[in-house]
């Protein structure tokens, strides 16, 4: 059978549609090649959210269509998700060697289309519509690694967007908010559960959002924090977290589940974007400065260790440098653990594109910097916090720059490295930090006797 090289760019989201493809078309006896020079299918899965990981797509097709039709004219070249379900046929007008086109709603169709491509049924496929119960085909899993069970896994509990945030093309590329089933998740759930999985991440583009239209509150419970129950009671699973939520999500049901759900773990990722109301406005986020303040006080509240971590755009049109400290002061008041920062970039088909007074790159680029240093500073300060303190972690594996230490993740999403060994792997255990470096920290493996 023919073997498939599939590269990832973009979001947490792309990396399991790609697994969920991949898994697919294991099934049907594809092979999964190491790399893209022995593979006979290579298929680019692409980010639309910024600019360059459009380039950067476009460029690595370009690379890969020199490199390959002149010594192996016969292999099928393909770009899937966001760039391909905004450009379409555009993408085979500019790159007349790509086979296919697979749309965000279309992955499941992956097998089916390089079968007819393979045998040559068909020349070009080109599919970017929309498909009815979508959200549901992102379920088949890889699990196996190294001749390892992984330990955590991420399950897509809904696709699209309706926050229309005037920055983002996801609504585009995604579609509207359609979510499963709980029960339909809760199987997911104990199947990865029968085959090792302890941890458990669902994944949404607003993961709060979960079941709005489709599922009524019950009890003053949202949609979200029922499943996020139901998961609960599953025997086997030890930890839930979730991403990305949107701040608008956090009411008090979920501030108080994670008071009463133990394996609700310590840790919240909520995009800010901006410390600036009329920023925020301008953006379409729906809530100000204060609320946003006002949800991370009652999460620690309920949590005073909780990780939490953010997103921010600089320079986004209209922001004025007293815009930007505004966002500066809120990185200092809130004290995040950890942020990701982006220029600002221009989408086509969003209104932020044709807002007046675009910030020059110069200027975007400088208060990136600036921000990210901030960021980075407060964070390791955070970090240096940990040392001396006795941290549970998840053991997942050994880690990838040192595969003779063994890796695990704090509740409050901390990456510790320890001498460990494979007996460990899958292991709830407790480990006092010795160190801290960027972003990682130490555990003293004499805990561990």
């Amino acid at each position: 059978m023919p073997s498939v090289y599939i590269k990832t760019y973009g979001c947490q989201m792309n990396e399991r549609d790609s697994e969920a493809v991949a898994a697919q078309l294991v099934a049907k006896g594809y092979t999964l090649a190491a790399a893209e020079a022995v593979a006979d299918v290579i298929l680019l899965n692409t980010c639309s959210v910024r600019d360059l990981a459009e380039q950067k797509a476009l460029r690595k097709m370009e690379n890969v269509i020199a490199e390959t039709r002149r010594q192996r004219p016969g292999v099928v070249l393909g770009f899937l998700g966001c760039m391909a379900q905004s450009r379409g046929r555009e993408l085979i007008d500019r790159l007349p060697d790509v086979d296919l086109v697979l749309g965000t709603q279309k992955f499941h169709r992956a097998a089916e289309y390089l079968d007819e491509l393979i045998a040559r049924t068909r020349d070009q496929v080109v599919d970017v519509g929309e498909e009815e119960g979508s959200e549901g085909t992102i379920r088949e899993h890889l699990l196996n690694g190294n001749g390892k069970k992984s330990v955590t896994a991420y399950v897509s509990i809904m696709q699209g967007c309706n926050q229309y945030c005037t920055f983002c093309i996801v609504p585009h590329t995604r579609g509207e908010e359609r979510s499963r089933s709980i029960a339909d998740i809760v199987a997911e759930c104990r199947e990865l559960v029968s085959r090792g999985v302890k941890e458990i991440t669902l994944l949404g583009q607003i993961v709060t959002s979960y079941g709005r239209r489709e599922i009524p509150t019950k009890g003053g419970k949202s949609a979200f924090v029922q499943l996020l129950e139901a998961i609960h009671e599953i025997d086997g699973v030890e930890r839930i977290r979730f991403t990305s939520p949107h701040p608008k999500g956090y009411g008090d049901d979920l501030v108080e589940a994670y008071d009463r759900l133990p394996k609700l773990v310590e840790s919240a990722h909520i995009p800010v974007q901006s410390g600036s109301d009329r920023v925020l406005s301008l953006m379409h986020r729906g809530y100000t400065r204060e609320r946003y303040l006002s949800i991370v006080r009652k999460l620690r509240e309920v949590k005073p260790e909780i990780g939490v971590s953010t997103d921010f755009i600089a320079g986004f049109p209209g922001e004025t440098e007293e815009d930007f400290e505004e966002t500066l002061s809120l990185v200092r008041e809130v004290g995040f653990d950890q942020a990701f920062v982006f220029k600002y970039s221009q989408r086509r088909d969003t209104p932020a594109a044709e807002m007046p007074e675009q910030v020059p790159q110069a200027v975007k680029e400088e208060r990136n910097q600036r921000l990210l240093q901030l960021v980075n500073d407060i964070g390791a300060n955070q970090y240096r916090k940990q040392v001396g303190r006795l941290v549970q972690i998840l053991v997942e594996g050994p880690s990838k720059k040192n595969p003779a230490r063994m890796t695990g993740r704090t509740r409050c999403n901390k990456i510790v490295i320890f001498e460990g060994a494979g007996r460990h792997r899958a292991q709830i255990m407790d480990v006092r930090i010795v160190r801290a470096g960027s972003f990682t920290l130490y555990g003293d493996p004499a805990v561990l006797e």
